[in-house]
């Protein structure tokens, strides 16, 4: 009531009514619920709920009465830890009230009692008459919620707690960005803004490098900041009173008030419509690139991560499985990043800006573009039709290579870079388990299928053809049938067409022969078709040249000059680039079809339209040379 009136009240009533202090009147900007408690007026049930309710309980005893201050321990902190868990109990203030009425203090009675119990906070010494440290009391009531002790310090140990270790420790690492075990000058400043969005004066972190030159023998070293330097600093934080230091630090870097990563910091809200997928953007590919570039193995990058598998795996393997991580599982990719710090070192509202959703695949096929990088490959096949085989010959693995591969370390996704008309691209492959009548939603949503059979065995084939005729005779999805194992001996198939057969009738490319026993490296010519059949699944890549010429021709034909204006505009880098990637397209297509020779139509359409555009724009040229 002191606190609220700023007045002693003459009347004092036994309980108080519960009084709500406004976030924007409290230094900490959270509003406040203060409940008093009469045992006179209340029964001990409504006293165990309220219990139950608090964040912080503050013990009033009296200074001038000996037995309100033995009451503290032989009933007060007894029945208060009955009622919590152990493992989360209610953070404790001393409170002495009535300071005005005696001379001499009571805090040598009182530290006794702090020390054994490790629940109480603090002690304060106040006289609601005089309002002396009334205001301060809650002030140490919230900042023992916001900033508790318990979590970070041992104070019989006098040292932090391993929690507290283990998090500050990846806050150094994080912060260390060129990893040399030393917080510099420039990582220093990056840190204190990231923090306290304030950069230190020089004169200022001269004074903190020599505070801990004093206390530690090793903790500068090259004028920077060691890990045990910077551990130092934060116990003297602590043990001066200064908890909420290391509380805006650790909340900083996502840490909650049982020193755990939050669901909110590692799993950022991102929304995924249906048909989109979700990929690592460029600058968290070079964010990655930085991290990695700093270590050499796997075990390094992750060396406070739980729940992270480490291994010592180089890490120009990881960049590409969060690729596929992202891809497959975004949710563990905004994990990862977050240990890794990525919204701290990016500077970014949280790991969520560094992933794009795709647009959806029907708007790609409408505008026949897309800016996805990762397309997905599903295989299936026969049981030993060569599936495995085929998905680990994408990682440059033959087959000699793959028979050391021990079972329960193979994958059954694979993912690797192919390259589409100079561009990068990266190809997911998936291994789908071969069970023709039970194929999941999953199985069956790619960008490419792949129908492997063996060609050494007379029953592989027929799988391939029922389960292209069950779900994709009607489907827009582009299927390729890979004729596996083709340095054996080629059999008839127990099938009613034969695989040249088949596709001829369903309109489909050639069995595409594959084999990965080989000498080197497989050939990975293979995936860079599926690459190109995944971003152009409708056969955009066929658009037939002097279409794009008369189409040209018609919209430079407005003007009065059109001689001159269509010979310039021939000239513009813009259509010569288009005339070249559609001389490649028609290049790819043509060495896709290379094996089915009767469909001969096409390419002649094709040869004669690019005939026909060589010539008229010789045509052209010669014109304006004679005009000019």
């Amino acid at each position: 009531m002191s606190l609220v009136s700023e007045e002693f009240p003459d009347e004092v009533p036994r309980r108080a009514e519960e009084i709500t202090i406004p976030a924007d009147v409290t230094p900490e900007r959270v509003p406040t619920h203060i409940v008093d408690y009469s045992d006179a007026e209340q029964s001990e049930e409504q006293l165990f709920q309220e219990i139950s309710k608090a964040n912080v309980i503050c013990i009033v005893y009296s200074v001038n009465n000996k037995k309100s201050i033995e009451k503290v321990t032989s009933h007060w902190i007894p029945l208060i830890n009955d009622r919590t868990d152990k493992d989360s109990r209610v953070p404790l203030i001393l409170v002495g009230n009535k300071s005005d009425l005696v001379e001499h203090s009571s805090m040598e009675t009182i530290l006794p009692i702090m020390n054994q119990y490790q629940d109480i906070e603090t002690c304060v010494e106040c006289s609601a008459k005089n309002l002396k440290n009334i205001s301060e009391l809650f002030y140490y009531a919230q900042k023992a919620v916001l900033h508790p002790t318990g979590p970070l310090y041992c104070p019989e140990e006098k040292e932090l707690k391993p929690s507290c270790v283990k998090a500050l420790t990846r806050i150094f690492k994080v912060s260390d960005l060129d990893n040399d075990g030393i917080l510099n000058d420039n990582e220093l400043n990056f840190f204190q803004r990231t923090c306290f969005n304030t950069p230190l004066a020089p004169q200022a972190l001269e004074d903190v490098k020599n505070v801990v030159r004093r206390n530690m023998a090793d903790g500068v070293k090259d004028n920077g900041l060691t890990l045990k330097g910077f551990l130092f600093l934060h116990t003297l934080f602590i043990q001066r009173g200064r908890h909420e230091t290391t509380w805006t630090v650790l909340r900083r870097f996502g840490y909650d008030d049982d020193l755990e990563l939050t669901q909110e910091y590692l799993f950022p809200l991102i929304k995924i419509p249906p048909d989109c997928t979700t990929e690592l953007n460029h600058n968290a590919y070079l964010f990655l690139q930085s991290v990695f570039d700093k270590h050499d193995k796997v075990s390094k990058c992750f060396p406070t991560c739980p729940g992270v598998q480490t291994s010592t795996t180089p890490c120009m393997f990881v960049r590409a499985s969060f690729r596929l991580t992202t891809y497959l599982d975004v949710q563990r990719s905004l994990e990862y990043l977050g240990y890794l710090g990525y919204s701290i070192i990016c500077e970014q509202e949280s790991q969520a800006a560094a992933v794009t959703v795709t647009r959806n695949k029907r708007i790609d096929l409408q505008k026949k573009q897309t800016q996805r990088s990762v397309f997905r490959c599903n295989i299936l096949g026969a049981q030993g039709s060569g599936k495995s085989g085929f998905l680990q010959a994408f990682l440059g693995r033959n087959l000699q290579r793959q028979r050391r591969i021990r079972e329960d370390h193979k994958s059954f996704y694979a993912i690797n870079t192919t390259y589409v008309y100079g561009q990068e691209k990266y190809l997911l492959l998936h291994e789908v388990m071969p069970d023709v009548d039970f194929l999941s939603e999953t199985d069956l949503s790619c960008d490419v299928v792949c129908l492997v059979y063996d060609i050494n065995n007379p029953s592989s084939f027929e799988y391939c053809a029922k389960v292209y005729k069950q779900y994709f005779i009607d489907s827009k999805t582009p299927c390729v049938v890979i004729a596996a194992k083709s340095d054996l001996y080629d059999v008839r198939q127990h099938y009613s067409l034969s695989p040249h057969d088949f596709c001829r009738k369903h309109k489909l490319h050639p069995p595409q022969p594959f084999t990965c026993n080989t000498a080197d490296a497989p050939s990975k010519d293979i995936y860079t078709r599926l690459t190109t059949m995944a971003m152009y699944p409708r056969g955009e890549t066929t658009t037939l040249i002097p279409e794009i010429f008369h189409a040209r021709l018609r919209c430079m034909c407005s003007c009065n000059r059109c001689a001159y204006c269509l010979c310039q505009n021939l000239l513009k880098l813009e259509l010569l680039h288009s005339i070249k990637a559609q001389l490649r397209r028609v290049v790819y297509n043509r060495h896709m079809a290379q094996a089915d020779l009767k469909n001969s139509t096409f390419w002649l359409r094709a040869s004669l339209g690019a005939t026909v555009f060589a010539v008229l724009g010789f045509a052209m040229y010669r014109a304006l040379l004679k005009q000019r």
